[in-house]
């Protein structure tokens, strides 16, 4: 089966990942009750590749910064659909993301953040 996916990567300050990790797991859980199939984040380790833009540049993130790459993994562009409504509906996502959208804070900054769905092109996987 060959699914789609919302895709996004991130710039969180160092200082702050293990608050963002924790944050990052409890919506997981909301995406998945909501029809997501998958949830799944990254942090960066090996963001540079000669003669490419490098993710820090992307983002223009500092080297205070962590970048995260991460994807929602849903059956279909409809069910995706379907779940971005009730996940921005679900009241507990306002309490979950508090922690990390608090602006004296500053550990998210959705304007720092780049977003997009995708349909599949090439799937591989071990079987």
């Amino acid at each position: 089966m060959i699914n789609y996916i919302d895709g996004f990567a991130l710039p969180i300050p160092k200082k702050h990942l293990e608050d963002y990790r924790k944050v990052a797991e409890k919506v997981a859980e909301v995406w998945k009750e909501h029809g997501a199939l998958s949830y799944c984040e990254y942090v960066g380790d090996d963001l540079t590749l000669e003669g490419t833009r490098s993710f820090m540049d992307f983002l223009d993130a500092t080297s205070e910064d962590a970048i995260i790459f991460g994807w929602v993994e849903f059956e279909s562009r409809e069910s995706r659909d379907i779940a971005n409504q009730r996940v921005a509906a679900d009241p507990r996502m306002t309490e979950l993301l508090r922690p990390i959208t608090d602006p004296t804070k500053k550990i998210f900054d959705g304007r720092r953040m780049a977003y997009g769905g995708f349909k599949p092109l090439v799937s591989s996987f071990l079987r």
